[in-house]
C-alpha cells in the first residue's frame, strides 16, 4: 500500500511539471485542477502544493480515496454495472411479468427509488458562487444547487490540466455537432405528446435568471408545485383564479374551456410585440404562449382543476373557495406526479418493470422529503432535438416558423385533435448529435455559455461521480467517426470534454432515445425531486391532504388519458409512444370511451 502511495504521488508531480513546462508558466499549479480524489472523495488545497482527499464515509481510504474498504470489496463484487442492470431491467419480458403481477413488484420498486435516490445529496452541497461547504450554499434558494464543485478558478486550462487552452466556440460547436442534417426518429417510439410534456413539466422548476450572473433561479420553488399552472408567486395566483367555488379563471369558445386571453386577466406573459391581444392567452407560467402544444397542456389542467373543483364541492359543501382551491391543487400535484412516475418515465426508462407511484414505499426508508434543483440537472434536460421539422395536424403540415406564437391552431383544431396529432407524430432522437432543429440551437449554444460562465466540471468527471467508467476516447465515446474525430480536434483530450455537449452527443443505448449518461445521471435527479414533494411523506400522503377518499382516489387512478378524456368532448388516441399497432393507427372517432 505504501508503493501504491508514493507512486500516485510521483505521478501527480510528473503531471505538474508536465504542465508548468508546456504551458511556460512557473506558477504553482492547484492540485485539485487535476481531480485526484476518486469516489466521491472531496480535495481540499493544503498550503500552496499540496492537497488532501476527504474520504469520509465514501467507503474508500488512501491518499486519493482509491482503495476500497473490505464490505466496499465484497459491494463491488457483487454489484452489477449501470450497463448491466440496463440491460437486465429491459429484457426478459416472462420474468418481468411474473414481477409485475406479484407482492415483489413494490421490492424491486422500492430499490430502483432509493438506489437512484442516494446519489442526490440531501441537503444540497455546492452551488455555482461556492466550491466548498457553505451556509450560503444550503439557505440562498436563488442559487441552483450544483452536484460537483466548479472547476478552480486558477486551473491552467479551462477544464483543469487537460485539453486545449482555449474551448472551441459554442455556435461553432452547435452548428458542427448539433445541427440537423436530417430528422432522425427515435427509434424507442417517443411522440411530441411526450416532447411537449417535457417542456411543460419541467417549466415548474427550471426557470434560471438571465438577468443576473450564471447559475441563479427565477423559481421560489425547487421541485413540482405546479406554478406553471397557478403562477409563481401569490400576485399572479389571484390574478388567475376565479375566487369563485375554488376554479381558475377561463373563457368559454363554442361551449369549451379556454384559458383567458391577457385582455381579461393581465398576467405578464412573453409574446412578440405584434401578436395580437385577443390571441394572448394568459397561462401561469409567462412563457407558454410560445408553443401550441404548451397551451393545450395548459388548458388541460385548467379544465381539470375546475373539474376537481366542481366533485368537492359536491363532497364538501360547507369548503369555501380557499379550501376548495388548495386542496385541488394538491390533487392536480398528485396527479402529476402520478403520470409522470408511471407513464413519461415508465416510457423514457424502457423498462419492464412496471413504475409504481406509491410513496408508502419509502415510509420505512431513509428519506428526506425535500428538494434542490441542481444546475447539472437543469442543463442535461435540454432535450431539443425532440422537436420536428413541421408539425402535421389533421391533414395540416405547419412548418415550425408557422407554429411559434400561434394560440389560433389551439382554438382552430381544439384540444382532442392536437392531442391526437401529437400522439402519433414522432419526436426526435435526443442523443447522438446532428438532431437539433436550426431553430433551437441557440439554446444549446446558451447552456454552453452558462456552463462555462459557471465552470462546470468535464463530462468524465460526471461519469465518476454517477459510478459509470470514463471515457478513454472520443471514438469510444461516439459511434459516429466524423463526431469523434471533429471532438477531438476541437478538444484535444477526452477528459476535456464539456458536460452539456458530452450528454448531447454521446452515442446512444442500441434503440434508444438517450445515450447513458443522459439515463443515469437524469434519474437520480428526477426521482429525487418527484417523491421528495411534501405531499408524498407520511404527514401529507392520507385522503384527508385530498379532501376525502374521493379525491385521494383521484390522484391514485390518474392517468394520461383521464387526463385528456374527462375533459374533452371525445376521446383521441392518446400516448406518450406513437401507435403500436393497427388498431392504434386507425383515426379516432368521437368517443367518450376510457
Amino acid at each position: 500500500m505504501k508503493d501504491c502511495s508514493l507512486l500516485s504521488t510521483c505521478v501527480f508531480l510528473l503531471l505538474l511539471l508536465e504542465i508548468t513546462a508546456s504551458s511556460g508558466d512557473t506558477r504553482v499549479v492547484n492540485p485539485c485542477c487535476h481531480y485526484p480524489c476518486q469516489n466521491t472523495g472531496v480535495c481540499v488545497r493544503i498550503g500552496t502544493e499540496s492537497y488532501s482527499c476527504d474520504c469520509t464515509r465514501t467507503g474508500f481510504y488512501g491518499e486519493n480515496c482509491s482503495l476500497p474498504e473490505l464490505w466496499t470489496r465484497v459491494r463491488l463484487m457483487l454489484k452489477p454495472s449501470p450497463k448491466a442492470v440496463h440491460f437486465i431491467l429491459t429484457h426478459f419480458q416472462w420474468f418481468w411479468d411474473v414481477i409485475n403481477n406479484s407482492f415483489l413488484q413494490d421490492t424491486f420498486m422500492r430499490l430502483v427509488l432509493t438506489v437512484r435516490s442516494d446519489l442526490i445529496p440531501s441537503p444540497p452541497t455546492y452551488n455555482s458562487k461556492y466550491g466548498y461547504l457553505s451556509w450560503e450554499s444550503y439557505n440562498n434558494l436563488s442559487y441552483y444547487t450544483r452536484l460537483l464543485p466548479p472547476v478552480p478558478e486558477d486551473c491552467p486550462l479551462p477544464m483543469g490540466t487537460k485539453g486545449k487552452p482555449v474551448l472551441p466556440d459554442p455556435k461553432e460547436l452547435t452548428e458542427k455537432f448539433f445541427k440537423r442534417r436530417q430528422f432522425r426518429p427515435d427509434p424507442q417510439g417517443t411522440n411530441l405528446m411526450f416532447a411537449f410534456m417535457a417542456q411543460h413539466f419541467t417549466h415548474q422548476f427550471f426557470k434560471t435568471d438571465h438577468k443576473f450572473e450564471a447559475g441563479f433561479t427565477r423559481a421560489l420553488g425547487h421541485g413540482v408545485d405546479a406554478s406553471n399552472i397557478y403562477g409563481e408567486d401569490l400576485e399572479r395566483q389571484h390574478q388567475l383564479r376565479l375566487h369563485e367555488d375554488g376554479k381558475l379563471k377561463h373563457q368559454l369558445i363554442d361551449g369549451e374551456m379556454y384559458p383567458p386571453t391577457v385582455a381579461e386577466v393581465p398576467v405578464h406573459m412573453v409574446y412578440p410585440e405584434s401578436f395580437p391581444n385577443e390571441q394572448r392567452l394568459a397561462i401561469g407560467q409567462e412563457v407558454f404562449g410560445l408553443l401550441p402544444g404548451l397551451t393545450m397542456y395548459a388548458t388541460m389542467w385548467l379544465r381539470e382543476h375546475n373539474r376537481v373543483c366542481d366533485i368537492l364541492k359536491v363532497e364538501h359543501p360547507t369548503w369555501d373557495d380557499e379550501q376548495l382551491y388548495q386542496t385541488t391543487r394538491l390533487i392536480i400535484i398528485g396527479e402529476i406526479i402520478k403520470i409522470i412516475i408511471e407513464e413519461y418515465v415508465q416510457h423514457l426508462s424502457g423498462y419492464l418493470l412496471k413504475l409504481k407511484f406509491d410513496p408508502s414505499l419509502l415510509f420505512n426508508a431513509r428519506f428526506q422529503y425535500s428538494n434542490r434543483i441542481a444546475l447539472e440537472f437543469c442543463q442535461l434536460y435540454h432535450w431539443h432535438p425532440l422537436m420536428p421539422d413541421s408539425f402535421l395536424i389533421d391533414g395540416d403540415e405547419i412548418p415550425f416558423s408557422q407554429f411559434l406564437y400561434n394560440t389560433s391552431i389551439l382554438l382552430h383544431y381544439g384540444v382532442e385533435k392536437l392531442v391526437d396529432a401529437f400522439s402519433r407524430q414522432p419526436a426526435g432522437q435526443v442523443c447522438g448529435g446532428h438532431n437539433s432543429h436550426a431553430a433551437v440551437l441557440s439554446v444549446a449554444e446558451k447552456v454552453i455559455r452558462e456552463s462555462r460562465a459557471t465552470r462546470v466540471q468535464p463530462f468524465n468527471e460526471y461519469r465518476k461521480r454517477f459510478n459509470l467508467k470514463p471515457y478513454t476516447s472520443f471514438y469510444e465515446f461516439s459511434d459516429d467517426k466524423e463526431i469523434a474525430q471533429g471532438l477531438e480536434e476541437v478538444y484535444g483530450d477526452i477528459d476535456a470534454l464539456e458536460f452539456y455537449p458530452g450528454i448531447l452527443l454521446e452515442k446512444t443505448r442500441p434503440d434508444s432515445i438517450f445515450g447513458e449518461s443522459m439515463v443515469e445521471m437524469g434519474a437520480p435527479f428526477s426521482l429525487k425531486g418527484l417523491l421528495g414533494n411534501p405531499i408524498c411523506s407520511p404527514h401529507y400522503w392520507k385522503p384527508s391532504t385530498f379532501g376525502g377518499e374521493t379525491g385521494f382516489n383521484i390522484v391514485k387512478t390518474s392517468t394520461l388519458k383521464k387526463l385528456v378524456c374527462l375533459n374533452t368532448k371525445w376521446c383521441p388516441y392518446v400516448d406518450f409512444h406513437v401507435p403500436r399497432n393497427e388498431e392504434e393507427r386507425k383515426p379516432r372517432k368521437p368517443s367518450t370511451e376510457l
